[in-house]
């Protein structure tokens, strides 16, 4: 069939990259397929500008129990009997188009990333980015962004107990919403998104499929940002009661023995999820759209496969166990229908019951071109290096007019107002609340804590890249280091605009290298992550946002500091640099 340049952006897909497929096929894909690969290729599957770089971040230590990118989230092994699943995901483009939907959905997707590891959701944090403050939109942004953020995360149970928001006017049509979530693994079992043998079954549990977030993946989330009304189907809608039962019917469901895999359906739906488990596995797949339990009429298997309904995960499961688990998910009031089965060799085919619709190898599907440069320099970042700050305080000014000023920032002011709107006592493990540099949270039965911060200075990235990451990581680790917790792990959400430009192409390669130095030095290794590509607007980039988030492990955690002052005459120290020789630094753009 002809294929056109429109249905080819519609699918996050160019010209170049169809012919490959042609080839590699030795023929044309069909309808169905070429939506397979959309969903597969896509930036925000397929990784296919930065795959490359993300491999020369530092990831090893003894206590990693994951390949980074091997799994849903990366584990790390605590050394006290308890594991520890984390990963940091963006929602960035639905959050722009239906900011409420798409924050809530942020937080459901990266639970379920939890959960599929066999982890039990404990701790939500959230980092923030919006436009100006005078703006009439950023303001029904915030609010809504807050809310979803909040709704769900106080509806599934799991406190929300930290974070970080900043405002600039390059994320006017831009928010970035990121969710990080960790997840607490006792006895060192986790679960692996796989089949283990021929002839496991491919279980889906939890929602209904549905016509919502169709295109999510390529449409939306792998190519410049439009404002387009249309896109507004792209955006998923959440359920979080439902997922509230997904979570304990998962957790309980993984200690049957048969149950082989657990996987979450997140972007590019069961195409992504499904495909995904058989590559992982080194196994063919079948899948039967008509098994596929939906909430619409007339669906065609295309929709099917594409869908991005939420509350949804998928099982590996043995034939023999399918009874037991499905009582389980009944117990629970959710859904569990078989829709395909783990094969031997290397192909996946869809069918609609006795009819066939594609056979696809697998390794085509999931192997996207993987693009690599090195980019020049922008003048422009020059210039701007070479400029001096004034570092003299404003003479018309007084030191108290100057600190009144600065506290009055948006930038700087406090965020009651967002983290009150958050349940962060729920599960009754907060030590240190929001508001302070790091979260602290007891594990319940040890005298352990876990600390866990976000950040990022976008304008210092902006400033310098490399520079501006490293800054980060350093940042997020003094933030968990000032509880008495010593750091232990990374995870990233890298934000930038239009990969294919030279000036976003070395923004990216200088950040990852920056973060990689600094983890280096800091003898920490990243474990998992996400990046979030063509976060711009009519050709304006945001700054350069890679959010950092730090974990890290306290022995005692009656033992902790917080940041206030405890007693009338106590001493201050200053502990570093010796001279506040940047204190200009801080005063532009607050």
């Amino acid at each position: 069939m002809p294929i056109s340049e429109s249905m080819l952006q519609n699918l996050a897909l160019n010209r170049n990259e169809y012919d490959q497929i042609v080839s590699r096929l030795g023929r044309e894909p069909n309808h169905l397929e070429l939506g397979l690969f959309g969903a597969l290729w896509s930036e925000h599957c397929g990784y296919k500008h930065t795959k490359l770089l993300l491999k020369t971040l530092p990831n090893e230590s003894p206590n990693l129990m994951v390949a980074p990118g091997s799994e849903n989230a990366g584990i790390i092994d605590l050394g006290t009997g308890h594991a520890i699943a984390i990963k940091i995901e963006s929602h960035n483009h639905p959050s722009a188009i239906e900011p409420f939907e798409g924050a809530a959905t942020g937080v459901g997707g990266i639970v379920r990333d939890i959960f599929a590891m066999g982890a039990r959701p404990i701790a939500l944090l959230n980092s923030l980015r919006f436009g100006s403050p005078d703006e009439k939109k950023t303001k029904h942004l915030f609010n809504r962004v807050v809310s979803g953020i909040s709704s769900y995360g106080n509806c599934i149970g799991v406190p929300d107990i930290g974070g970080e928001v900043s405002f600039h006017n390059s994320y006017n049509d831009n928010p970035l919403v990121n969710a990080m979530c960790i997840g607490l693994i006792e006895n060192g079992k986790y679960m692996s998104a796989s089949a283990k043998h021929h002839g496991d079954l491919l279980l889906l549990v939890g929602s209904d499929t549905g016509r919502d977030g169709i295109h999510g993946a390529s449409e939306l989330a792998s190519r410049s940002f439009e404002k387009d009304p249309e896109l507004r189907s792209a955006v998923q809608v959440g359920n979080p009661f439902m997922e509230k039962n997904l979570i304990e019917a998962c957790l309980e469901s993984i200690s049957i023995s048969g149950v082989n895999g657990l996987q979450d359906c997140g972007a590019a739906g069961l195409t992504s999820a499904a495909i995904e488990m058989a590559n992982r596995s080194n196994m063919g797949l079948m899948v039967d759209v008509d098994r596929v339990p939906r909430r619409e009429t007339n669906m065609t298997a295309y929709e099917v496969m594409l869908s991005e309904s939420q509350e949804r995960m998928l099982l590996a499961i043995n034939p023999k166990s399918v009874k037991t688990v499905t009582k389980i998910f009944m117990k629970w009031d959710l859904e569990a229908t078989v829709i395909g089965e783990f094969t031997k060799g290397n192909e996946v085919v869809i069918r609609d019951k006795n009819c066939v619709l594609s056979k696809t190898p697998i390794k085509i599907l999931t192997d996207p071109p993987l693009y690599h440069s090195k980019p020049k320099k922008p003048l422009w970042i020059s210039k701007l290096q070479s400029k001096t700050l004034c570092l003299d305080p404003p003479k018309d000014l007084r030191a108290q007019e100057i600190l009144l000023k600065l506290l009055g920032s948006i930038n700087i002011s406090s965020r009651k107002s967002i983290y009150q709107q958050f349940d962060f006592h729920v599960q009754t493990n907060t030590v240190i609340e929001p508001g302070g540099d790091g979260a602290l949270l007891r594990i319940k039965g040890s005298n352990n804590g876990l600390a866990i911060s976000t950040d990022c200075n976008s304008k210092l990235c902006y400033l310098d890249p490399y520079i501006g990451s490293s800054i980060a990581v350093a940042e997020a680790c003094r933030n968990v280091s000032v509880t008495g917790a010593y750091p232990l792990a990374i995870t990233n959400g890298l934000n930038f605009g239009n990969p294919e430009k030279n000036d976003i192409k070395f923004q990216i390669n200088e950040s990852v290298r920056g973060i990689s130095y600094a983890a280096k030095r800091f003898k920490i290794p990243v474990v998992s992550g996400n990046v979030s590509l063509y976060n711009e607007t009519d050709g304006t980039s945001i700054f350069p946002t890679p959010i950092i988030g730090v974990i890290g492990l306290i022995d005692d955690v009656k033992k902790h500091c917080t940041i206030s002052f405890k007693n009338i005459g106590d001493l201050i120290y200053v502990i570093g640099t010796p001279v506040p020789y940047d204190y200009g630094n801080c005063l532009p753009g607050s």
